[in-house]
């Protein structure tokens, strides 16, 4: 568990099977507690999210992320949040869904990117002056300091999620926070640019 940002911590998870590490994000913005894509944690992550508990909000980027969010949801008795087009596809029932342009507890935009793997993929903006961006399988960091897609065959069009990811370059961010591999903490959105319309 490392604090990345005042407010912000993350815990990493390596996942033998894709070889790289499964990131959570604990907030901490006024009174609310949030975690953003839990993994698993044990240690030294786990003693911080329970010191940080009671824990309010559980938020979940896509279906495929939602991890251990229902084991944490009946821990700390907190709400969990899906996003509404991956709702139905999921076996967890949620407190509440929500959709593109939606403001959600602790000032996070809630950003719907179409033509992703999943229906409902969705990004996290904050709004802190320098801006963070937390995203779930839209991008992965890899190798570190760079963003990568995922493997073609994820998509039914690699072009038209390209195009569906350029959505987020219309944010100022500085931070990229990425549920898979390494999040890059200073000069993100040039790495994204880079990606997605071959500029840095």
């Amino acid at each position: 568990m490392k604090q990345i940002f005042p407010g912000i911590w993350q815990w990493s998870w390596f996942s033998d099977e894709k070889q790289l590490d499964f990131n959570g994000l604990l907030l901490t913005v006024g009174e609310h507690q949030i975690l953003i894509d839990p993994p698993p944690m044990s240690g030294e992550a786990s003693a911080t999210v329970r010191r940080h508990a009671p824990i309010d909000y559980i938020l979940i980027t896509n279906r495929d992320h939602l991890r251990e969010a229902s084991a944490y949801q009946r821990e700390f008795g907190c709400q969990l949040y899906l996003p509404e087009a991956d709702a139905a596809l999921m076996e967890t029932k949620a407190t509440k869904t929500y959709k593109d342009g939606e403001l959600l507890p602790g000032g996070i935009w809630a950003v719907h990117l179409k033509d992703q793997k999943s229906p409902g993929e969705s990004a996290f903006f904050i709004d802190r002056g320098r801006g963070i961006l937390i995203v779930g399988d839209a991008l992965i960091g890899q190798p570190p300091g760079a963003v990568r897609l995922l493997p073609s065959e994820k998509y039914a069009d690699v072009e038209k999620a390209k195009e569906g990811l350029c959505r987020l370059l219309k944010y100022n961010f500085d931070s990229l926070l990425v549920g898979d591999g390494v999040s890059i903490l200073t000069g993100a959105k040039q790495q994204v640019a880079h990606l997605l319309v071959g500029t840095s």
